[in-house]
């Protein structure tokens, strides 16, 4: 059974004539009916059902239409993994990045990895791990780095960040002065959060319940500068990872949750079981090993 003559079969079948597949074929009418009929005579049964109206599949005819789409997406990947691989590697990766995280390494991470293919481009978008992970489920998205939810079964990963939270309050808060402090103490407290589109708002509210109050929160917005400043005028306290207050800019004091620690964890993620093209496989083993690096980095920082 050839695949040329699965794709002359695939044509007749959309366009429900032998004249019109003929024509978009660029074969005659009488070439394009013995293929057709050599192919019920390899399967030992009719394809169509004929009559003057309407050009109908049969039982048999509907089973080989099913799997000749498969055949031929997968022919036309297998023809774009070839072509990737012995040209340039050319193509595009959608990246969603949380506005929480350090974006100045992922800018990095993407300038290096344009260096060594200058013909991928990338598209970056700023949401939270929630909308993210619905983009990636929607195939809007390549990857996304994300606080990694409990339910992460639809996606494969990569954990690269282990992180914990720290109150961050201005100077002039009566809880300035300490070095640590349970959460518990923070029941009284005005809360500055992200909206319900970022997995840390969820960890603060859930460990705040699980210490027995629900949190005041006067305050919800998607961007990071506005929580910061927000917690400079001390209209509220706010939650922040310890490697993100490293990076606050303004006069803050960051304070030690110890009873209990709140983990943040954050992960590169993929839809799982999805088409990869060679672009985004180098891409995921590019950033696998960058990652490593920075966390090394990191740590050795920290030893110092």
């Amino acid at each position: 059974m050839e695949m040329k003559h699965l794709e002359y079969f695939i044509e007749v079948t959309d366009t429900g004539s032998f004249t019109q597949a003929a024509e978009n074929l660029y074969i005659t009418q009488p070439a394009l009916s013995r293929i057709i009929k050599s192919l019920e005579s390899e399967l030992g049964a009719p394809l169509f059902i004929r009559s003057r109206k309407k050009l109908l599949l049969t039982d048999v005819g509907r089973i080989l239409y099913k799997h000749a789409q498969v055949i031929e997406r997968q022919l036309s990947l297998l023809e774009a993994d070839i072509d990737n691989l012995l040209i340039l590697k050319k193509g595009r990766i959608r990246l969603g990045l949380p506005t929480i995280v350090n974006s100045f390494f992922f800018s990095q991470l993407m300038a290096s990895f344009h260096q060594q293919y200058p013909d991928v481009t990338f598209q970056l978008e700023e949401d939270g791990s929630k909308r993210i992970a619905e983009k990636i489920m929607n195939d809007d998205l390549d990857f996304g780095v994300v606080v990694l939810p409990e339910n992460h079964e639809m996606f494969n990963y990569y954990k690269f960040v282990h992180d914990h939270l720290k109150l961050v309050v201005p100077f002039s808060h009566r809880l300035a002065a300490k070095e640590e402090i349970a959460l518990h103490e923070l029941k009284d407290e005005s809360f500055i959060m992200f909206n319900r589109d970022f997995e840390l708002r969820n960890l603060i509210l859930e460990a705040c319940i699980e210490e027995g109050f629900e949190p005041n929160i006067v305050s919800e917005t998607s961007q990071l500068d506005f929580i910061e400043e927000m917690a400079a005028y001390n209209l509220g306290i706010t939650l922040l990872p310890e490697s993100t207050c490293m990076e606050l800019t303004s006069d803050l004091q960051t304070i030690t949750i110890a009873n209990p620690k709140i983990e943040w964890n954050l992960a590169l993620i993929w839809k799982k079981d999805a088409y990869l093209s060679q672009v985004a496989k180098e891409f995921i083993r590019f950033a696998k090993l960058k990652l490593v690096k920075e966390n090394n980095h990191a740590d050795t920082d920290e030893d110092e």
